[in-house]
């Protein structure tokens, strides 16, 4: 079964508890992008943001660290209410420690990579992870385009796991992701679906995420 993953990113930030409140009851998780304008040309929110949304929604909070030290951030993004705490392979020089520390927080852990990193440097740490984020456009802004060549990466990817028995791992998709190409990204093998602005520049956030649902 496939999970809505709406991204704050798109939200209204003067009005964010409201925001969450409208897509409440029709999305699975809630994600949070975590931008530090120096891994990405973008700076976003933190831990007391992350805190704070905790109080309002019983969404899973599928927070994703995109920014150059993310090993100092990880008991800070568990104390602050995190289930999912995403981490990218590019930055990560011990990525197999950082992985076991996220899951010994008591948080589920994944790895993203960008668009033009290859699924070679996540071969090793398949076994260890709860899910992959394939990043389906280049990092730091809402509103790009999907990048079509991402498609036979998520279909690898989903062989990879399939061939090692690992099929329970989520693969999640960022980037561009809309009604109109959800379906196609789902019969290639993504399980998880971040949306931003195709879900809070619709009139009707809620509505547009079942929209995706049923596309599927």
């Amino acid at each position: 079964m496939i999970k809505i993953s709406p991204s704050i990113l798109s939200a209204d930030f003067a009005r964010l508890r409201d925001e969450i409140q409208r897509i409440e009851h029709a999305a699975d998780w809630l994600h949070v992008d975590v931008m530090d304008g120096h891994f990405v040309p973008n700076l976003t929110i933190g831990p007391p943001v992350v805190r704070a949304i905790k109080k309002y929604t019983n969404l899973p909070l599928d927070v994703h660290l995109m920014m150059t030290n993310p090993d100092d951030f990880i008991p800070l993004f568990a104390d602050s209410g995190a289930n999912y705490l995403t981490v990218h392979v590019e930055v990560c020089h011990h990525l197999h420690r950082t992985v076991n520390e996220i899951k010994k927080r008591g948080m589920k852990a994944g790895v993203s990579l960008n668009p033009a990193t290859s699924l070679s440097l996540v071969e090793e740490i398949l076994g260890d992870v709860d899910m992959i984020l394939i990043m389906t456009v280049n990092p730091g802004f809402g509103g790009q385009k999907f990048i079509p060549a991402s498609l036979p990466k998520i279909r690898r990817l989903r062989q990879q796991l399939e061939d090692r028995q690992l099929a329970h791992i989520e693969i999640e998709v960022d980037g561009g992701i809309s009604a109109a190409n959800i379906r196609e990204v789902a019969e290639a093998g993504a399980t998880v679906f971040v949306a931003g602005s195709a879900v809070f520049d619709s009139p009707d956030p809620a509505e547009t995420i079942r929209q995706m649902k049923i596309a599927v």
